[in-house]
């Protein structure tokens, strides 16, 4: 078994006092440079290894993150973000850290401006927020890191020198594999892009998944389709796409940028005569339900539970045991059909 050494070894074996190493493992403390030299000898050749948990638990400070989180009772998909959340709390809630979620409404700019400073009244050490609103986000990370705040999102990207990490996937990368999916169904004809619900120009994610998705059509050598755009909010929903879908009977295939393709499924499969591709996101009872009779085709699973979970643990761990916030976890992007719908359930 591989020796695990104490302060004692290592002060015996570097010729200097317990007291000597540990201000040099805990950087605390005057040391003389020759001192300094004998101990880091000895750990190089050691390859010592700190016991952060033990040290952890010594620690008496009370660490403090608030997760802003959209309310799943207005979008089911946000549920699992609150379940990763949950396990990470669980499996967190013997050390010194509190975690806190707070709910704001998806379709509710002022909501989500509203939950930032109720947040921000509670004066934690590190928010994880999704940033669903591009403007307002960045405004709620700024007045964060000027109070010395740690800000952290998942979910959607956003660029600010503010932002410590980001947990999600490349959104670009994810509207290509859309687009080439529905190349391989159709290799012709017309597609439309479907923004449901969200205030397009504020949305990032929406953004960066349509570039994607044009951006691999427009490098398509011999191209023979034609890419719209559509976008549509409730409560006008249905009888828009109607409208939409009977102004341009020349669409054979449907790529929706969020977890509502199944609102789309709807309506398409009022129509069995023709059969349009529809390519849309996330593990939604909804949507496997329409993936399984096969009027959607693929699905993209986006792993929210998961995305949330390493969100929360990147600040936990950086708090607890001193480990560096890691800039960027991005996740892999699993294509979703009937053959393995149900290995994601397992």
């Amino acid at each position: 078994m591989e020796k695990i050494y104490t302060i004692k070894d290592i002060a015996e074996l570097a010729g200097v006092s317990k007291g000597t190493v540990d201000r040099v493992l805990h950087k605390r403390g005057k040391v003389s440079e020759d001192a300094l030299k004998k101990v880091n000898e000895v750990l190089d050749k050691i390859d010592y290894q700190p016991n952060l948990m033990a040290r952890s638990l010594k620690k008496k400070q009370i660490y403090s993150i608030c997760v802003l989180i959209p309310d799943s009772a207005n979008d089911p998909y946000w549920q699992p973000c609150i379940d990763g959340i949950n396990e990470a709390k669980k499996e967190f809630k013997s050390f010194n850290v509190k975690i806190e979620i707070f709910l704001f409404d998806p379709t509710s700019t002022s909501s989500f401006v509203e939950t930032n400073q109720n947040v921000l009244s509670t004066a934690p050490d590190a928010v994880l927020l999704v940033p669903l609103f591009h403007k307002e986000a960045i405004d709620a990370i700024e007045i964060y890191n000027s109070k010395g705040i740690i800000s952290s999102i998942f979910n959607n990207q956003l660029k600010s020198s503010s932002i410590r990490s980001f947990v999600g996937q490349d959104l670009f990368q994810s509207g290509r594999i859309a687009a080439r999916l529905l190349d391989l169904l159709l290799r012709k004809g017309t597609i439309a892009i479907v923004h449901i619900d969200e205030d397009y120009e504020n949305a990032i994610h929406m953004q960066e998944k349509e570039k994607g998705f044009r951006d691999y059509f427009n490098n398509l050598e011999n191209a023979t389709f034609e890419i719209k755009t559509f976008k549509v909010k409730h409560p006008q929903f249905k009888s828009t796409l109607k409208e939409f879908l009977d102004e341009n009977p020349a669409i054979e295939g449907l790529f929706v940028t969020t977890s509502k393709a199944y609102q789309v499924a709807k309506i398409i499969a009022k129509k069995p005569e023709k059969k349009i591709a529809l390519i849309g996101y996330d593990l939604l009872e909804n949507n496997l339900e329409y993936l399984n009779n096969k009027t959607i085709d693929f699905l993209i699973h986006q792993n929210p539970k998961r995305q949330a979970y390493l969100g929360a643990t990147n600040l936990i761990e950086h708090f607890i045991f001193e480990k560096e916030i890691s800039s960027e976890i991005l996740l892999p992007i699993d294509i979703i059909n009937t053959e393995n719908a149900k290995d994601y359930f397992l």
